[in-house]
């Protein structure tokens, strides 16, 4: 059964992958979750811009956005917006009530961009660019 190549017998598989949780490449595991599934088929991208643009107001923010149910990731970034949240939800009114009622009323916020995700598509493979 191991004679094949490309697969590692099992003992020799888990020690290389603990080597690299220990070197820290590998930081831990992530289920890849069916959001349809389970009552979140509506994914969208928000771009937000946050005023004044200080470390306290947007860590403050970044962490609030963090906290939030609907919230799948939080990028913190460059250029016209400072945050780009991904947010799955029921249907498309709960996203309007999440970007209405919950981002601009905060006094931070500035300005809020939505694209609604038609699909989402993953690389199931990380390698190196050396």
């Amino acid at each position: 059964m191991w004679r094949r190549p490309w697969v590692s017998p099992p003992r020799r598989r888990w020690t290389g992958t603990r080597a690299l949780r220990e070197k820290g490449i590998i930081k831990g595991a992530l289920l890849d979750v069916d959001l349809g599934s389970i009552g979140r088929p509506v994914q969208a991208l928000i771009a937000i811009r946050i005023r004044p643009p200080s470390r306290k107001v947007i860590e403050a923010f970044r962490d609030w956005a963090t906290s939030l149910p609907e919230t799948l990731g939080v990028f913190v970034t460059t250029g016209n917006e400072d945050f780009i949240i991904h947010v799955a939800v029921p249907d498309n009114n709960s996203l309007y009530a999440f970007v209405i009622d919950k981002l601009t009323q905060r006094p931070e916020v500035a300005d809020v961009r939505t694209s609604v995700v038609y699909e989402h598509i993953r690389n199931a493979q990380v390698v190196p660019l050396i």
